[in-house]
């Protein structure tokens, strides 16, 4: 990992806090060792306190090997932690001999040196901030009161309270990064745990929220609502002026807590409940993507929101703002704004609340949407090193890293496909996470949004009892939400997979699948993914020109739009340009790697690639097509037919077999049928199933 690129604290990488927030290990002994970071920094043996040396750089390199996801190397600690000193291998072997004097006891050796590698072994060691990154990262959900309770003591501070080390401006951005990460966490565990305790309990803990995160409507809204229920009216009143004030100070829209207030009153007066108040934090600004100018804001259905704050410049100097990394973030914000399937928030509102010195976790909380994406930039000679997260506003959980490392050929090339890759990552998780909560839910208490992530998370199973289920869920969304585009195109893709694997008569779900795709259209035609089920579904009526051009709709829309690329391919390679084919599958995985379709994009290839008579290669894309989750008969049977073709005939069989203990009247018609091939590309493939005995 580069010198300059934030370290996330990998809460996994070892089970050195044991069970919840205790730190005793599985069987329930205490930890040898213990290490405060939240807070004033603190070693104890056995429960002794340990003396720490006065150098600021010891304590310094303590803390960032204890939190190190890996082996850190001596050039990059060097680097971290010294201003061109005369010797900082000396120095770093001395603050080491310091770090053991503290760690080491006589029976055990904590620092482990390998080659040019260091790292802290805390097997039996506590470190309270894993602990508590460890417990956030696997779900504040799962705790009970008691380990809340334990979690929230844990925090006797800020992250290395007090500890500034002079001229190290890498290490500066490390610890700023970590304080804002557990500052973000603390006041994630402050909200969840206020919610369980009683008001008089809770007060304390609001209050510390309340400074962690003074700009929050959440704590506003709690503080006042247990005001409201404890009959403490007054208290309330002053604290809603007080808090109006410094609302209005930093122009941030205040009425959300007035309308808070007011419910929090009426129900405690009466003991009514009240019409629910606008949501809190709503974004200050409107999004990137367009809206329809009618509609009222509070109307609009709902869709997950994220904002992208402004990456930091770690690259040395100085750099004026609009430099290249506030270029890249307005790029990405305006490509996933094309998505259309995100509230995005304005470029201007986060570079607005950079300029008030507003971290991301901060910044997520007062803009109140579900998730928050902060990176960096930095160039290390003839490269260009971006480091992005994407975290869960609510839990501060991180939900994904990434460090993107490309060479310095073409500035603008390369700043593209950082942000082609950033996008494309960014909507693939939320996806991913939004569909996994949805299922969790119980099904009639979805709404229109859920309904929809309900339906892709069956969708993609890709078996016909999945797939009816998915269809229920998406005719459930636009019910809901009738002017849901995306729901439309998912409820059109299962009539295409319904007539793609001939589960119902072709003919028919052929034409459902068109008119979903047109509804789609209807709904909102600056959707990528309406014109991807159009696309879809003209190709499964013959009309190859006209669903290629649908196609390339939804590219030029939104090029980071992955299953446009794939269809794309899927399309080319059966009976249009085949090196296209080649070239879009690349790009659809390059946009999307962890994709569920990630077989058809190989299995696309793999077609491709017999048609160009290059049968050796294809029989490798369509093995590894065929080694993806959720391959169905029709890609088995592309990895048996490219394999027959590149006389790898016993393997082909064994994919044979694969297909008839599914499908035992499995045969090359079924084949060709479902697919829509250039009569010469035919011929290969039933040269191929020839071979291999599929008549």
């Amino acid at each position: 990992m580069g010198a300059g690129v934030e370290m996330p604290v990998d809460s996994d990488r070892r089970d050195a806090t044991g069970n919840g927030a205790t730190g005793n290990d599985a069987a329930g002994n205490p930890p040898m060792l213990r290490v405060r970071l939240l807070g004033t920094m603190a070693v104890s043996r056995e429960g002794l306190p340990l003396p720490l040396p006065a150098s600021r750089k010891v304590r310094a390199l303590l803390a960032y090997l204890a939190l190190a996801p890996h082996p850190v190397t001596r050039s990059h600690l060097c680097e971290l932690l010294w201003d061109v000193p005369n010797d900082p291998r000396g120095e770093l072997r001395w603050c080491l001999s310091k770090i053991r004097s503290i760690v080491d006891g006589p029976d055990r050796q904590h620092i482990r040196v390998a080659g040019d590698t260091i790292r802290l072994d805390l097997t039996d060691c506590a470190v309270d901030a894993i602990e508590v990154a460890k417990a956030l990262q696997h779900g504040m959900q799962a705790l009970d009161l008691s380990e809340l309770r334990a979690l929230a003591a844990l925090f006797e501070g800020d992250f290395l309270e007090g500890l500034e080390i002079d001229r190290s401006p890498l290490f500066d951005g490390w610890l700023a990064a970590q304080r804002r990460r557990f500052r973000g966490y603390r006041a994630a565990l402050l909200e969840r745990l206020v919610a369980d305790i009683p008001d008089e309990e809770a007060f304390d803990h609001l209050e510390t929220w309340r400074e962690l995160a003074p700009f929050d409507p959440r704590v506003h809204e709690r503080i006042l609502t247990a005001l409201a229920r404890c009959g403490r009216i007054r208290e309330g009143e002053e604290h809603l002026a007080a808090a109006a004030r410094l609302f209005e100070a930093e122009d941030i829209d205040f009425t959300p807590v007035r309308e808070a207030w007011r419910s929090a009153r009426i129900q405690a007066e009466t003991g009514s409940r009240p019409a629910a108040p606008v949501s809190a934090g709503a974004p200050p600004e409107r999004p990137e993507s367009p809206e329809r100018p009618d509609e009222p804001v509070a109307d609009r259905p709902r869709r997950a929101s994220v904002a992208v704050m402004p990456f930091a410049d770690r690259s040395g100097a100085i750099e004026p703002r609009g430099g290249p990394a506030d270029a890249l973030v307005h790029d990405v914000i305006t490509r996933l704004a094309k998505l259309r399937s995100l509230f995005v928030i304005a470029q201007g509102t986060v570079f607005a609340l950079r300029e008030r010195g507003m971290g991301p976790e901060q910044a997520g909380r007062t803009l109140n949407v579900d998730y928050i994406v902060a990176g960096s930039l930095q160039r290390q000679g003839e490269r260009v090193v971006a480091s992005v997260e994407l975290a869960e506003t609510q839990t501060a959980r991180i939900l994904w890293a990434e460090v993107f490392d490309y060479r310095l050929d073409q500035a603008f090339d390369v700043l593209d496909r950082i942000g082609n890759s950033i996008v494309a990552s960014i909507a693939s998780e939320i996806e991913a996470v939004e569909r996994n909560r949805a299922i969790l839910k119980p099904p009639n208490s979805l709404d229109a949004w859920e309904a929809h992530h309900r339906g892709l998370w069956h969708m993609y199973r890709f078996n016909r009892a999945d797939n009816e289920r998915a269809r229920h869920f998406f005719e459930t969304s636009v019910r809901l939400d009738p002017t849901f585009s995306r729901a439309y195109a998912g409820l059109s893709f299962t009539h295409f997979q319904s007539a793609f694997q001939h589960w119902e008569d072709r003919e028919a779900e052929t034409a459902r699948a068109c008119e979903a795709a047109r509804l789609s259209l209807m709904a909102d035609d600056r959707d990528p993914a309406a014109h991807w089920a159009m696309g879809r579904a003209l190709w499964l009526n013959g009309h190859q020109d006209q669903s290629v051009l649908e196609l390339e709709s939804a590219i030029d829309l939104s090029p980071n739009f992955a299953m446009g690329h794939y269809t794309l391919a899927f399309f080319h390679s059966q009976a249009g340009d085949a090196e296209a084919a080649i070239r879009a599958s690349d790009q659809s995985r390059e946009l999307s790697p962890f994709d569920p379709m990630l077989f058809g994009m190989l299995g696309a290839r793999a077609m491709a690639l017999v048609r160009l008579g290059r049968f050796e290669e294809a029989a490798e894309w369509g093995v590894r097509a065929a080694a993806r989750p959720n391959a169905h008969a029709h890609i088995l049977a592309i990895a048996a037919y490219s394999l027959a073709l590149a006389d790898r005939v016993e393997e082909a069989r064994t994919y044979v077999a694969t297909i008839h203990r599914a499908r035992p009247d499995y045969r090359i018609g079924d084949f060709l049928t479902a697919m829509r091939f250039h009569p010469d590309a035919a011929a290969l493939f039933r040269k191929g199933a020839k071979r291999i005995g599929i008549r």
